[in-house]
């Protein structure tokens, strides 16, 4: 059996990388001084991308446990790159790029010349960005409590109603239209246009990647003459939720540092421990034994679209949505610790 550690070897390397990296690069920039500030603001900025994603992990895993063991660890590589250039470096100069309109090659200049003019061009684009993904989380949540499948219950009276529910067609899209409409009736008149517009893409995309997805899984089951294992239309699926999950890490960064290399190596760092804890929690089965365990993610993903909802009003520190989810994770887990305990009781008697 691997060992615990084994699975966030590569985590561990890159960890160490990439502080030197960052230590080096504040030293090179501005001396000693320097070195210790990017080094700290580094290991922050990982941390936070950890406690903020862990409910991302056990997502992940609940849908990389349908899938097969070559499309596990084609996530855990290409996906890490992907996660890591693409949505923690590309992704802030494409957001900076158009919302200032201008080119590719003047956005990274004004991210390594003015970083202060580029994070406020970030900070600005915050609504659109937090209407866009927290509308793909909401509706991430929302599918799987209203499941006419789903049996098993955290909270029952609140989940029981919910899975019966789910025999209206496209409830879970009513309600997530309801919560889009009113917080674009209380974002501020003049820009309730850059919430509107932004949380409806979401909804398309969401809808879209899993109308792709299902086609892609169905391809290569149907090529394979096996039933679906969650291959290439998973693969997307994940992309696209860990894009969601990252929009809020990527623009509160810029709340400890102007220095875009600083935070991708930090969020880079954090990112890659997610995905060493999303693929231990599926080669252990660890979402079998501890029977809460999705429940509590799901309802922190669902914790989270409204925080990054609530966001575009009022200024909610990542710190306490990184503290919430972890609450609500560890309910979960406790939650079934003492499900298996009670089990275990009847059993005997």
């Amino acid at each position: 059996m691997i060992s615990t550690l084994s699975y966030f070897k590569w985590a561990f390397i890159v960890t160490v990388f990439g502080l030197l990296g960052s230590a080096a690069y504040g030293y090179f920039s501005f001396g000693p001084r320097g070195a210790v500030t990017f080094l700290f603001i580094t290991a922050v900025l990982a941390v936070l991308e950890i406690s903020l994603s862990f409910d991302n992990a056990v997502v992940n895993a609940n849908k990389l446990k349908a899938m097969s063991h070559a499309w596990q660890r084609r996530f855990l590589t290409w996906g890490i790159l992907i996660a890591v250039f693409g949505m923690r470096l590309i992704f802030p100069l494409v957001i900076v790029a158009l919302a200032a309109k201008i080119g590719p090659i003047d956005a990274v200049h004004l991210a390594f010349a003015e970083p202060r003019a580029y994070a406020d061009i970030m900070h600005h684009a915050h609504l659109s960005i937090a209407a866009f993904g927290g509308t793909f989380l909401l509706m991430v949540g929302l599918t799987y409590f209203f499941d006419r499948d789903k049996d098993v219950h955290w909270l029952p009276w609140l989940e029981e109603p919910m899975a019966r529910s789910a025999s209206i067609k496209g409830i879970e899209i009513g309600v997530a239209l309801i919560l889009v409409l009113i917080f674009s009736g209380l974002v501020a008149e003049e820009r309730s246009e850059d919430f509107l517009y932004p949380a409806l893409y979401g909804l398309i995309t969401f809808l879209g990647v899993e109308i792709l997805s299902g086609f892609l899984d169905a391809s290569q089951a149907k090529a394979a003459k096996t039933a679906a294992q969650g291959g290439l239309g998973a693969f997307v699926y994940l992309e696209v939720l860990d894009a969601s999950f990252s929009f809020d890490g990527v623009v509160g960064a810029f709340a400890l540092t102007k220095n875009l290399l600083v935070i991708a190596i930090g969020l880079g760092i954090g990112a890659m421990y997610v995905r060493s804890l999303t693929i231990l929690l599926v080669d252990r089965k660890t979402l079998s034994h501890f029977r809460f365990l999705e429940h509590g993610a799901f309802y922190a993903i669902l914790v989270l679209a409204v925080i990054m909802f609530a966001q575009t009003l009022v200024h909610i520190p990542e710190a306490v949505t990184g503290m919430i989810g972890a609450g609500l994770i560890g309910l979960s887990l406790w939650s079934s610790l003492r499900w298996r305990k009670s089990e275990r009781m009847r059993q005997a008697h």
